[in-house]
């Protein structure tokens, strides 16, 4: 039995194709970012439910200029992190000069445990930097209670995570700034492509100037250009340079895609959840992790996670997906545990020790491709494969 299950599926189709070729037909096109990412950015505000949202060319980038921009306007001093998380979200605490401390993670959740978090608050803390996992919501309402007690800002990583909610709100609306990723398997593609959203008008106007060099003329706000002309009058208000910042824009046709996407998003989400209850319901929850908390999840992968150690199981499984042709990433998100990865090793060295949940998960975890085209025939069939395999001798 070939199940042919590749671990992605490009979400481009051609109606999204159709409306690049509409716009690039016209005479002179515009192709650097301009009137389509301009309203993309409203859209997309409008469907998250926030105020702002600055576009750029990745998800990597949103979380670099999140980091650049949390230090600019609250200092230097640390940023809890999750273990199980994309590199790009420590590479950009890291490159912002800032300090990652680790928390474990929440096996139901694969977010930080809140916990954990809370006993790591500290007057050095600058904020907490939450991951939502493969479309699970990691919010609970003591973390978001506690950080506006404190205030210390949020900031959520939900670049695995469009459409998914807590509490009847999409996540991404709850945190100080919040960080998507538009790669081209995720929920919605861009082909290569991010977003960073806000409710805050200062930082909003910081991430505009942030993603192009810097520049002052990039604010959309005449009270913020006019603040820095009238203190640098000797400057060409061209060229004032607020920041030692980055060129990380997007394209007109990266918009195009986003703003054609964008009117199927929750059709499709609704489809990958459904996909995902089929998933779980069906798995030997005694020997695989089955108590996921589903509420709100807008997953494109499914979670599969032995319930114990049982490395006999596990090569089986590994063994059985391969044979079966279907593709999958040990580890879930990010290849697992980030403190093993050597960028961190030569920082922190046999930190990774310390966090057993996510290294549970690192060993006996993976995840496989979830899509609106995936047959469900074939979920039924990988759940009976995974199924009838053996537990391991204790």
């Amino acid at each position: 039995m070939n199940l042919d299950w590749p671990l992605m599926k490009n979400n481009i189709t051609r109606a999204d194709l159709d409306a690049v070729i509409e716009y690039l037909n016209q005479n002179d096109p515009i192709l650097t970012n301009s009137k389509n990412v301009e309203a993309f950015e409203r859209e997309w505000s409008e469907w998250l439910g926030v105020k702002h949202s600055v576009m750029v060319n990745s998800g990597s980038s949103a979380n670099l200029l999140s980091m650049t921009a949390l230090r600019e306007l609250r200092g230097p001093g640390e940023v809890i992190v999750p273990p199980l998380t994309w590199v790009s979200d420590i590479a950009a605490v890291l490159q912002s000069g800032l300090t990652p401390v680790f928390v474990d993670i929440d096996r139901r959740t694969l977010g930080m445990d809140t916990d954990q978090v809370l006993a790591k608050l500290s007057d050095k803390t600058r904020a907490v930097f939450l991951t939502h996992i493969l479309g699970y919501n990691a919010l609970t309402q003591r973390l978001l209670d506690e950080l506006t007690k404190r205030n210390i800002p949020l900031i959520e990583d939900a670049c695995e995570s469009h459409g998914a909610t807590f509490q009847g709100r999409k996540v991404g609306s709850f945190g100080w700034q919040s960080d998507f990723s538009f790669y081209y398997a995720h929920h919605l593609s861009t082909i290569e492509g991010g977003i960073i959203s806000t409710n805050d008008p200062e930082l909003h106007q910081v991430l505009r100037l942030l993603r192009s060099h810097g520049m002052v003329r990039e604010s959309n706000s005449e009270t913020f250009r006019r603040t820095y002309y009238q203190e640098y009058p000797d400057l060409n208000p061209q060229f004032i340079f607020a920041y030692p910042a980055y060129n990380v824009r997007p394209t007109e046709i990266n918009a195009i895609m986003g703003r054609s996407q964008l009117k199927r998003l929750d059709d499709n989400n609704r489809i990958r959840t459904e996909n995902l209850n089929l998933f779980l319901s069906h798995l030997d929850s005694a020997k695989y992790q089955t108590d996921f908390i589903t509420e709100g999840s807008s997953n494109y992968a499914f979670t599969l996670v032995l319930n114990q150690a049982d490395d006999a199981l596990w090569a089986a499984v590994s063994q059985a997906l391969h044979r079966h042709g279907v593709e999958f990433r040990r580890g879930t998100s990010g290849g697992g545990n980030q403190l093993r990865q050597p960028y961190l090793r030569r920082i922190l060295g046999d930190e990774y020790k310390k966090y057993p949940n996510v290294n549970h998960v690192h060993f006996y975890g993976c995840y496989i491709g979830n899509y609106p085209s995936l047959d469900r025939d074939k979920i039924l069939r990988l759940c009976e494969l995974v199924n009838s395999l053996p537990l391991g001798k204790k």
